[in-house]
């Protein structure tokens, strides 16, 4: 179950209460004046395609927070592969409640579907090798949480939640604070001064900056960017496990496998959360 917790800047009920304040502003017009507000049915929310089913945990909680007297079974496990035509959620209630809920609660789990799918098809294409796969921080805004929660529930790994949880130093950082030695011994002693105890990764462009982080180190891990398999392959012989490795940029589904036997630790894909295709998800009144 989300949580409070969970969720940095906005609770669980705060992002519900916008989203559907978004979508519903002063009244479902549609609803309010053609069904009669005491009218009950049953609903079903149905697979119209084959993938791995996401967001059951934030629907039923959509459905509570529209109204705690629907009746909602949930018929699949978070995370299990589903085939068109299987029905994931039963409702039974006030049927303007169901309609007021629907919209918001089939976009949270076509697109956390939609990127669970994306997320196993990956996993599954590297299976036998030590790779693990990275979601980034390319997410749709307010949403990261559930988009994050998606990955996990597709077999991935969460890479740094945002900005706060993990000393992130990239070629823009480099550049402007004087070269990698520089950015990398300012960052220490921020974290010293600061009294933070967070991870420090390093971005490097080729070879030359990857002698140079191992020449000065204090980071703990080291982001190959761009680099090509081969390249990859030798930087990551290079480093010899003195600190964990991730390949990034120009990763697609295509070339993920060669890139993973190259011997890398982690791969991060950043079209997880910004190039999958949401999961054909519906909802539909049954009596």
């Amino acid at each position: 179950m989300f949580t409070e917790e969970n969720f940095r800047g906005m609770s669980i009920i705060e992002f519900i209460d916008y989203a559907l304040k978004e979508d519903v502003g002063d009244g479902d017009q549609t609803s309010l004046a053609c069904i009669d507000p005491s009218s009950t049915a049953k609903a079903i929310v149905k697979v119209k395609e084959d993938g791995i089913i996401a967001g059951l945990e934030l629907a039923h909680q959509i459905l509570n927070r529209v109204d705690p007297t629907l009746l909602v079974k949930v018929m699949a496990t978070e995370g299990s592969k589903v085939r068109s035509g299987d029905v994931v959620m039963n409702i039974e209630g006030n049927v303007q409640s169901i309609l007021k809920a629907e919209r918001l609660l089939l976009n949270c789990m076509q697109r956390m579907s939609g990127i669970a799918t994306l997320t196993a098809r990956m996993v599954e294409k590297i299976s036998g090798t030590s790779a693990k796969i990275l979601d980034t921080r390319k997410t749709s805004p307010n949403f990261r949480l559930f988009e994050k929660r998606a990955v996990k529930i597709g077999g991935g790994y969460n890479h740094r939640l945002g900005l706060y949880d993990m000393i992130l130093i990239k070629d823009n950082h480099i550049d402007a604070c004087g070269g990698i030695t520089a950015a990398i011994k300012k960052s220490n002693e921020y974290l010293k001064k600061k009294n933070k105890n967070l991870e420090i990764e390093i971005e490097t462009r080729n070879l030359i900056e990857v002698k140079e982080v191992l020449a000065c180190g204090g980071v703990h891990r080291i982001m190959l960017d761009n680099f090509s398999p081969k390249e990859m392959k030798d930087a990551v012989e290079l480093i010899n496990h003195k600190f964990e490795t991730e390949a990034s940029g120009g990763i697609t589904f295509d070339n993920i496998r060669e890139y993973a036997e190259t011997g890398i630790d982690y791969i991060s894909v950043g079209a997880l959360t910004h190039s999958f295709r949401s999961l054909d998800i519906s909802l539909k009144i049954t009596q």
